[in-house]
């Protein structure tokens, strides 16, 4: 899935001075088009007020402040609007669509209410307000290095800055999995790589039965969308010979190459650049889709927003020129889609028909994440009926 940085010139005038600097974001926003200087002096609900208005605030005050400015933001848009009285199972389902619009129109709102609280850095990513802490490493594992010319400065979301320190302690940290068979294995996400934090996923893969054509000594299983490279690292311990991960994203090649190259894995395992399939045939192709049809607004929406299905329907429709005789292809899906009433399971089973597959069998597993017991989520009902399935799939 690959990812746009957004390198901008941001524009502002401070005390009658005209300034300038790059405007660094990894979400489709644009560069606010209004700028105040604020500082420790503003108050949260006019703080709050200027950012519902569509005005950016550059803070230059105690950057502790900054922080619980943004946490009382954060609580402003959390309150909570009056519960209403739930109606019949089929009012609830016939109102997902509604409710799934909403919900992304307010997480929308939220990130660009957020996003409005802004940090300047130099070009050593070193913040020079009062108390700032140095999060430099962190932002240069997360964006690299500025642009080449005149301007040495960068203004970016305060939200951005404590998601780079965020994804800097899980790249130190790593994400320990608990899998049948496999003891202490540790996932490192880099910043922009979505995380395997949800993991009924990978128990489908570490059951699922591996198809005959993987006996052969010089078989291979390909994994489409290599992300953190979990799933290459899970069918490299369950005794595949050999894997080659594909992504479009070079921040998922360099995070699944670090991952492999830290479990041991890397001499059997090969990555590559590539749209989906990469030349040539495999015993095993494995694919795990973003799981809802929609537009992603940053890069790590990427991993679960899928415009038009197009990373669902290419795989479905490739597979069958890409497949050893009695090889197999692994689809990991939710079925949230459904239940929000964004695609059918008939226009899925259609999709897999008119690709030349048919389904060879399904392993089901329910959701154990927080949102899936979450009473107050807007879309509780659905995340509440949802299952993850790993439909293996052959040639019709």
């Amino acid at each position: 899935m690959p990812s746009s940085p957004s390198w901008t010139l941001l524009h502002w005038q401070e005390q009658g001075q005209a300034h300038s600097a790059w405007w660094r974001t990894d979400s489709s926003m644009s560069p606010p088009r209004r700028v105040e200087t604020a500082d420790d002096s503003l108050s949260a609900d006019t703080a709050y007020r200027k950012a519902c208005e569509g005005t950016a605030l550059l803070w230059r005050g105690d950057f502790h402040n900054a922080r619980q400015l943004l946490q009382a933001l954060g609580r402003r848009l959390d309150k909570k609007p009056k519960a209403r009285k739930p109606g019949s199972a089929a009012a609830q389902a016939a109102a997902f669509p509604h409710a799934f619009h909403l919900y992304r129109q307010a997480q929308a709102q939220r990130a660009r209410v957020l996003s409005s609280l802004m940090i300047e850095l130099d070009a050593q990513w070193h913040c020079a307000l009062r108390r700032a802490p140095d999060w430099s490493m962190a932002c240069r594992e997360a964006w690299g290095e500025l642009p080449a010319g005149d301007v040495q400065r960068v203004v970016v979301p305060l939200r951005e800055l404590m998601g780079a320190l965020g994804a800097h302690e899980w790249r130190k940290k790593g994400v320990e999995l608990t899998l049948p068979g496999i003891d202490g294995m540790r996932i490192h996400p880099h910043y922009g790589v979505f995380s395997p934090v949800r993991g009924e996923y990978l128990d489908l893969v570490a059951r699922a039965p591996l198809p005959a054509a993987l006996r052969a000594s010089d078989a291979c299983a390909w994994d489409i969308g290599v992300g953190t490279g979990v799933l290459s690292a899970l069918l490299l311990h369950r005794g595949v010979h050999q894997v080659v991960g594909t992504d479009l994203s070079e921040r998922a090649l360099d995070c699944a190459r670090s991952n492999l190259s830290r479990l041991g894995l890397s001499a059997r395992a090969t990555l590559c650049r590539a749209d989906l399939f990469p030349e040539g045939r495999a015993a095993l192709v494995v694919c795990n889709p973003p799981w809802l049809p929609g537009k992603a607004s940053s890069v790590l929406e990427q991993a679960v927003y899928d415009e038009d299905s197009r990373m669902l329907r290419g795989f479905l429709q490739g597979l069958a020129g890409h497949l050893l005789p009695q090889g197999e292809g692994w689809l990991i899906l939710s079925d949230l889609a459904e239940h929000l009433q964004l695609r059918s399971r008939e226009q899925l089973l259609a999709w897999i028909a008119a690709a030349g597959l048919r389904v060879l069998g399904r392993e089901d597993i329910r959701p154990r994440h927080g949102k899936s017991m979450d009473a107050a989520d807007p879309l509780h009902a659905a995340r509440g009926a949802e299952v993850t399935s790993l439909w293996r799939l052959g040639v019709a």
